[in-house]
Parts: C-alpha cells; structure tokens; sequence
C-alpha cells in the first residue's frame, strides 16, 4: 500500500524508535527541512517504489531518522526499480552510505537473533457427522476443538528444530484429556541445496495423500531439485498413530487393532518442474505386530512380523490457473480383498488464507480398499469406504479459513451406504 512520507516516517518513528514518546514534531529531526532527500522520497512514495517501514520485523535499536530513512532506502534498492526512480534510488544511497553500511551489519544480527524461534498455530473447530445404513455402531457424531502450536528453533544456517503441541476438547460434553497438551512431532531438519534431511518423529511425506498421512519416529531424507528422492525409515506405534486402526475387518462392525509396534520403510519419487503435469510414485513396507479383528480370541489377520508393502502412483495437470485434474492408485499385497485404493478429482481455483476473499471447490471419486489406503488423508471418504465428495474453502477474513465437505457412497466390507458431512473453521496465526 502506498503511503506519503510523513505517514511512513511517523509509523517508523512508533514502531521502531527506542523512546516511547517523539523526541520532535518534526520527524526529520536529523534532517534538514529542505533536504533535497524529501522531495526525493516523497516521488518514490508516490510511484509505490518505497511503501514506508510499517511491517512486522523487528527493526533493532536505531533512534535517529537518518536511520529509518536508511532503511526505506535499502527496500527501494531491493527492488528492480529503472529510469528516474533508479536515479533518485542511487542518488538516496549515495546519502545515506554510511547509515545503510551500519544497518547491513547490526540490524542483521538483531533480526537473526529475534527470529532464532518461530511460533505458528492455529485455533480450529470441526464437525463431522457420519451415517451408516443400518449400522449405529458405525455412525458418528464429531465435535471437537483443536488448539496448536508449531515451534520452530534456528540452530544455525542450515538445521532447525521443530515441533507440534495439540490440545483437543470434545464440545458435545465440554471434556478434554485432562487439560493435557500433547507433544504429537519434535524433528531437527537440515535443510541444504537439493537435499532435506529429518530425524525425530515427523509427519510422512512418501504417498501421504492415498497410502500413509501419518507420523513415524526415525529418520528420512530427500534429494534432488524438480524430479525429487525421498528414503524413509523408522518405528509406528501401531495402537496410537492411526496406522492401522482405521483398517476395517470382514464385519462390517469390527477393526483391526493391534497395541504392538512395527517398522516402516519407503521411498518416493515426485516430479514439479516448471510445467503443467506433475508426477509421483512410491514403495512403503510396514512390518506390523498381531493385527486381530474385534474378537481377541480370532486369528491373527496379518501374523507379526509379517510385511506389508504398498506401492502407488500418481499424476496431475493444472489445465490454467484456475482449473486442475489428479488421480493417484495403490495396490497393496497382503489380503484377500481391497488390496487396491484409488482417487480421482479435479479442483478449482484455492482457498489462500493470506488473502481475503479467496475461495476453491473440488469434486472427487475414491475408492479406498483398506489393504492399500492404510491411513489416507482425505476426511469424508476413509479407508475401507468408496465413494463421492465435493467440498468447498472459503478465506472471509484473512488467516480464517472455512470448509465444507460431503461425502456418499458405500462401506465396502459390508456394502452399505453412508454419507458423511465435514465441516471446518480455522484460526491461523
């Protein structure tokens, strides 16, 4: 947004000044009132080259004006400015040398060590309600609230530390888990040119949309620029990670559960260059404990120690930019039935919560054979389910973002029909 010269300065001077009340009515204090400066800044408000200093960094201990010009005029020789604008720019910076020579050097440090952590979150409110043909017990009625928080630590120029706190409320009966705030994911990531290293317990990043959205504890890396590697390999905790109790057994009314701990390992492969058509494939093997259906006393359904592996591929093709076609398929090979799992959906334009006003809708077709979406990541259409959804997101203001899905289809082992209706508000901050 473009800003006059006084407006900017007096913003400068209330943000960043070290004392708390104006030293001067006049905020070029230091300098002269007929300083050719003025003029010059003034035109370069005007032509929206210098927007003022009314941002959110942090601006170090500078108490003179020379000094929050200098500033300005280190923004306006960030940008690609020609012609007159570029003269009045170098002419500002010939001035203000030795202020930009300091700035350069102090204020960089004061900025990286302000910085050395970083909190994201988010306040988030769902509703999700299913319903099952004939079958109460596998019907559902959510109502939860969600409050996270994302630290994230600079260790140095190259590694961070990053985490995940959640604490959940059910809002049908006013109860959470005692108040408690769960540590869900803690990694260090090194981050280098065309190479990615974790090591902690992180969120999967191999097929995570069809075949495992879900945290791992171990270790992963990825390599390359548009056509990118990722080798993964770690520890599920079987009982408490989602893994596999979303599986479903024969009955249309038992899960898979298992309270033992496996291995995972994988490898992915996923191309994003710079044209339309974007492409991935992958191979997990998850070597699980006793997977038993309801009834403690059945047959192991998978024996432990025994090895699942699921291999995928996908692609999509942006048409423009507003319009975007995906498929993605797995194929597991363990079970004698839903050992396949598949996806088709095209979306329009995108909800992006900086931006008020933004909205995207989205229409889908899924097949998810529980044999080969063992924990997928879409919400209205689960593992063990088939199925139509349409869903939409809407930005009303910035940083809150709305949503709402539905879903119809069948419950596969039991070939009943269900539908389900998904509802979301988020607060991001």
């Amino acid at each position: 947004m473009k800003k006059t010269l006084v407006s900017a300065l007096t913003t400068a001077l209330v943000v960043g000044a070290a004392s708390t009340t104006f030293a001067a009515a006049n905020p070029f204090s230091d300098v002269p009132a007929d300083h050719w400066a003025y003029d010059a800044v003034s035109q370069l408000a005007a032509d929206g080259v210098i927007e003022g200093y009314g941002d959110s960094t942090f601006k170090g201990n500078r108490n003179i004006t020379r000094y929050e010009m200098a500033q300005m005029v280190a923004k306006a020789m960030a940008k690609n400015t020609s012609g007159a604008d570029k003269a009045l720019v170098d002419k500002l910076a010939a001035e203000f040398a030795e202020e930009l020579n300091n700035l350069g050097v102090r204020v960089a440090k004061l900025e990286r060590n302000a910085d050395m952590v970083k909190w994201n979150g988010k306040a988030e409110y769902t509703f999700q309600r299913t319903n099952v043909e004939k079958e109460k017990d596998l019907s559902t009625n959510d109502n939860n609230l969600l409050f996270r928080l994302e630290p994230s630590a600079e260790v140095n120029n190259h590694w961070h530390v990053n985490a995940r706190l959640d604490a959940k409320i059910n809002m049908t009966d006013d109860a959470g888990k005692d108040g408690k705030v769960e540590l869900k994911r803690v990694w260090a990531q090194g981050d280098y040119k065309n190479f990615q290293v974790r090591a902690g317990k992180m969120g999967n990043k191999i097929a995570s949309d069809i075949v495992f959205d879900d945290t791992f504890s171990g270790i992963d890396a990825t390599f390359g620029k548009d056509l990118k590697a990722t080798l993964a390999f770690g520890r599920l905790n079987n009982d408490t990670a989602n893994a596999v109790k979303d599986w479903k057994a024969a009955s249309a009314t038992a899960g898979l559960r298992t309270a033992e701990n496996g291995t995972y390992w994988g490898v992915g492969l996923n191309y994003a260059g710079k044209s339309k058509l974007t492409a991935r494939a992958a191979y997990q093997q998850f070597s699980l404990g006793d997977l038993h259906d309801a009834n403690p006393l059945a047959d192991p359904a998978y024996e432990k120690g025994q090895r699942i592996g699921v291999w995928s591929v996908g692609a999509g093709y942006k048409f423009d930019k507003n319009v975007a076609l995906d498929g993605v398929y797995a194929r597991g090979n363990k079970g004698d039935d839903q050992k396949t799992a598949f996806s088709y959906q095209v979306s329009y334009k995108g909800a992006q919560p900086a931006n008020k006003g933004t909205w995207g809708a989205w229409a889908a077709y899924r097949y998810l054979g529980y044999g080969a979406a063992i924990h997928p990541t879409w919400d209205v259409i689960q593992s063990g389910q088939k199925g139509f959804e349409i869903g939409v997101k809407y930005v009303p203001l910035k940083n809150i973002v709305t949503q709402l899905q539905y879903g119809n289809g069948k419950v596969l082992n039991a070939d009943k029909n269900f539908n389900s209706i998904f509802g979301r508000v988020e607060f991001l901050f």
